[in-house]
């Protein structure tokens, strides 16, 4: 898989602050405040960062949490995990596997076979209409 190596001008020019803060920053939306998180629509998400194919629909579930919440990616190779001691925590971190976008983290209190909650921040994701695929 190719790697999408831009300079810092070159994805502020592409993202929008907000996303910009969470993608390149590790930042983090607020809870309940991303326009995916009570998103209920058949489609697949994608990276907002490089346009990468990263969850399905079929996978969202509500977490309750205040962020799209998912049982797995479309593809591990999809996503990066890695560990994350920030913020006096030990967590899992999930980037894009193609940008290194900041996609938010995974917990293993989730409901599908794995036990996952991929814990995403809406502002990291695209989402399509499984109709309006490309």
């Amino acid at each position: 898989m190719d790697k999408l190596n831009l300079s810092e001008a070159e994805w502020r020019a592409r993202l929008s602050p907000e996303q910009y803060h969470v993608l390149r920053e590790a930042g983090t939306e607020r809870a309940f405040t991303g326009p995916y998180n009570g998103n209920k629509a058949d489609g697949v998400y994608y990276c907002a960062g490089c346009g990468a194919e990263l969850f399905d629909a079929e996978e969202k579930y509500d977490s309750g949490s205040g962020w799209p919440s998912f049982t797995a990616p479309v593809d591990i190779d999809a996503v990066e995990e890695i560990r994350d001691a920030s913020h006096g925590m030990v967590r899992t971190e999930v980037r894009c596997a193609t940008c290194e976008g900041h996609l938010g983290h995974v917990f293993p209190d989730g409901p599908g076979v794995n036990g996952l909650r991929y814990c995403m921040n809406s502002a990291s994701l695209d989402f399509k209409p499984r109709d309006e695929e490309a």
